[in-house]
């Protein structure tokens, strides 16, 4: 939870340094190199960290075998009253269903990978050398996350309503039928708002993960990049 805590400082809070008179292409060096374009290190940076990330989230038990992307119980499951009579009052249920909506968590993130992908193809990025410089290790995470909005959030909800309907899980009607006035449609949003939480810290860790060992990736602009920065 110390490494979650970490990651949800550095994705959802951090605020970018932008470094005076830096532009997004800079000289390559004293010989007189080629320049580089640091946008673009930004997109391969982002393009290996959301494929890395939805490759592990999308495994089965993805979610839930994660370090920092567990989805937590969705407070749906704990604001009515009397929410934790009955079904919902046991902890072996509760554990149950935490684990059930972890996998339900894994068809929302294939739903939301070529939503990402898409994203970091077209994302503008205003100063991309303050990103790479900057001493935050999911700087490029939160600038994502932040041209992104909502985006995934909208983009799962539906695909989770049709996968909790489709498979009918004995667990989860148990924990709707304890809820007053809560449907499936209700659950599916709440759901969704805990797995795009969780898919940007497997983000912004596979994006610290890169930035402390460039060469883990065998790409030579990011490891050029980043060695040089």
């Amino acid at each position: 939870m110390s490494r979650r805590r970490m990651l949800l400082g550095g994705i959802a809070l951090s605020s970018l340094a932008v470094l005076p008179g830096c532009a997004t292409t800079m000289g390559g060096g004293a010989s007189g190199g080629t320049s580089m374009d640091y946008s673009a290190v930004i997109r391969r940076l982002l393009d290996v960290s959301t494929r890395r990330a939805f490759t592990s989230l999308t495994a089965q038990d993805g979610f839930w075998n994660s370090a920092v992307a567990r989805v937590d119980m969705p407070t749906l499951f704990g604001k009515s009253t009397g929410a934790f009579k009955g079904v919902l009052a046991s902890k072996p249920f509760r554990e149950q269903l935490q684990r059930q909506l972890n996998r339900f968590a894994e068809d929302g993130a294939r739903r939301a990978a070529p939503v990402v992908a898409e994203a970091v193809r077209n994302i503008s990025i205003p100063d991309a050398y303050a990103v790479l410089r900057s001493d935050e290790p999911t700087a490029a995470t939160t600038l994502l996350r932040s041209a992104m909005g909502p985006a995934l959030v909208n983009a799962m909800i539906p695909q989770l309503q049709d996968t909790m309907s489709a498979a009918d899980n004995p667990i989860v009607g148990q924990a709707l039928a304890a809820l007053s006035g809560v449907n499936v449609a209700d659950a599916a949003k709440a759901l969704a708002l805990e797995a795009d939480n969780a898919i940007w810290y497997q983000v912004g860790a596979e994006e610290s993960k890169i930035r402390q060992d460039p060469a883990s990736t065998n790409d030579p602009l990011l490891i050029g990049a980043l060695k040089l920065l």
